[in-house]
């Protein structure tokens, strides 16, 4: 994907198809693992991008180059090219942000999934807030004047409208509590999910907690259910074999449109983390710890400003260097 399409990544893609990527400094290897691993505490953080950290930790070009040449690497095999295509994947990058990645993401699986299960008021109020705040997050990343084409503005405001209402309306269905879900729900879900890493604004966290799989998931790490983990593992690769492709697709041909969509998910998405609900997801009226989820739903909201502020801030540096 282009630095027009997808916001300024600070890098500038390769001339030769072919070419090596450079090898890092040990520091420079150390700091690609510590851009993981906050990449993936916002994986296990409903509400918070783990695109959003890439973008704003510089390297979220670089992976998705790196997505987009592993996907390639079969037309590379079929051309007799396949050891130059894997030199031009940025192992130096994505083997130090995995390890990264994964050292945090088993970390953290069993706080963030009791805070969920234990703490349901004060996790949606949290969450609630995140979410609230990443609506704009989108359209940070609309190309200038977009909006101001002929016939742009209706377009978008019916597409927004339209995402925002089927996913309230899918989220107001009573939802179960999958404590064991299927293998293929899990597959499927994996392969949605993984577009967070794709999409700036966009949580797999967040969907998954919308279905309810966040919890199931979250336990499954901490408790080393690798059955669940290796099936979640093969539908994020799936994912992200078949939608890095679409994705690109459609910011390319439908840019403005695609993010607009994204926005009204978000703005769709805050009816279930409405802090007071019954177990069978009716909504309920505040409750006696309103001062707690307010605090909690402004906390969130501030998250998400200071790392959107931040992506702004580093957005702009680049394009200036």
């Amino acid at each position: 994907m282009s630095t027009e399409k997808m916001g300024v990544t600070g890098h500038e893609p390769h001339t030769n198809p072919y070419s090596e990527i450079p090898k890092p400094t040990p520091l420079g290897v150390v700091a690609n693992a510590i851009r993981g691993g906050l990449i993936g505490l916002a994986e296990t953080i409903p509400g918070v991008s783990g695109g959003t950290v890439a973008l704003v930790t510089g390297v979220y070009g670089r992976l998705i180059e790196s997505a987009k040449n592993i996907t390639d690497l079969p037309k590379a095999a079929k051309d007799g090219r396949f050891s130059q295509g894997l030199r031009r994947i940025d192992w130096w990058l994505l083997v130090p942000a995995a390890v990264g990645m994964l050292a945090v993401v088993f970390t953290m699986a069993g706080i963030m999934e009791s805070f969920v299960t234990n703490q349901p008021v004060a996790s949606r109020a949290l969450f609630m807030g995140m979410i609230a705040v990443s609506v704009i997050i989108p359209f940070q990343e609309t190309r200038p004047g977009a909006l101001q084409q002929p016939g742009m503005k209706a377009k978008a405001a019916i597409v927004f409208a339209v995402f925002a209402i089927a996913l309230f309306a899918l989220t107001s269905m009573p939802q179960a509590e999958p404590t064991q879900p299927p293998l293929w729900l899990v597959l499927i879900a994996a392969s949605v999910a993984i577009c967070a890493l794709v999409l700036p604004g966009v949580s797999g966290s967040f969907f998954l907690l919308v279905i309810g799989l966040y919890a199931p998931t979250m336990s499954a790490v901490h408790n080393r259910d690798f059955a669940y983990i290796g099936t979640f593992a093969v539908g994020a690769l799936i994912g992200i074999v078949l939608f890095v492709r679409f994705l690109e697709w459609l910011l390319d041909h439908h840019h403005t449109l695609t993010l607009v969509a994204m926005s009204g998910l978000m703005l769709g998405s805050l009816r279930a983390l409405w802090p007071w609900q019954s177990e069978s997801n009716e909504l309920q009226g505040i409750g006696s710890d309103w001062p707690l989820a307010l605090g909690l739903f402004i906390l969130g909201g501030a998250i998400v400003g200071v790392v959107a502020y931040a992506q702004h801030y580093f957005s702009k540096r680049d394009s200036i260097d």
